[in-house]
């Protein structure tokens, strides 16, 4: 019995496995995974209009915490227009399965727009929403960035763009 090689499948680069291995693709996506994801951006689209018609009605009043005071805006309508875009938002998550990557992008967009709102109620002490303390003011913070990634996963957005990065990497590569 003679011990012959078995094929190997070419070097592996720097950094670890081959690109086309490094992510899976859409197809490779476990039915558990899409279905994970869809769940991910329907809660999310229900959030957000939650959030929205919030602003506009029984919690309007609780959201001019937000609104930095060095704003030149009227508090008011800051209010109602991140409501009214938030309901968008939402609804377009809900509803508009084929531009889920863009709208992922833009959600994420707007989460870290809407963040200096949530540190201004932290450095001027605003109670709000239950909010009472730097301590669960500060926990708070910690949470919009969590927001942006979950917009960013529950889309594919992420995905899409990893996705892109590798094809980009591909194409530039010597043969």
């Amino acid at each position: 019995m003679t011990d012959t090689p078995s094929p190997s499948p070419g070097p592996v680069p720097r950094g670890g496995l081959p690109p086309h291995r490094s992510v899976p693709s859409r197809a490779a996506e476990s039915r558990w995974g899409r279905r994970a994801r869809t769940a991910g951006r329907l809660l999310l689209g229900a959030f957000l209009v939650l959030a929205g018609v919030s602003h506009l009605g029984w919690s309007r009043e609780a959201f001019y915490a937000q609104v930095p005071p060095w704003l030149p805006v009227d508090a008011d309508f800051v209010v109602v227009a991140s409501g009214l875009v938030e309901i968008c938002l939402g609804l377009g998550l809900l509803l508009l399965r084929r531009s889920r990557v863009a709208l992922g992008w833009v959600v994420a967009a707007f989460f870290v727009a809407v963040f200096p709102g949530n540190i201004s109620q932290f450095a001027t002490a605003t109670d709000s929403f239950g909010l009472n303390s730097d301590l669960s003011r500060g926990l708070r913070l910690l949470f919009q960035p969590l927001l942006v990634l979950w917009a960013l996963w529950s889309t594919g957005a992420w995905r899409a763009w990893r996705e892109s990065r590798q094809q980009a990497g591909h194409r530039k590569r010597p043969r």
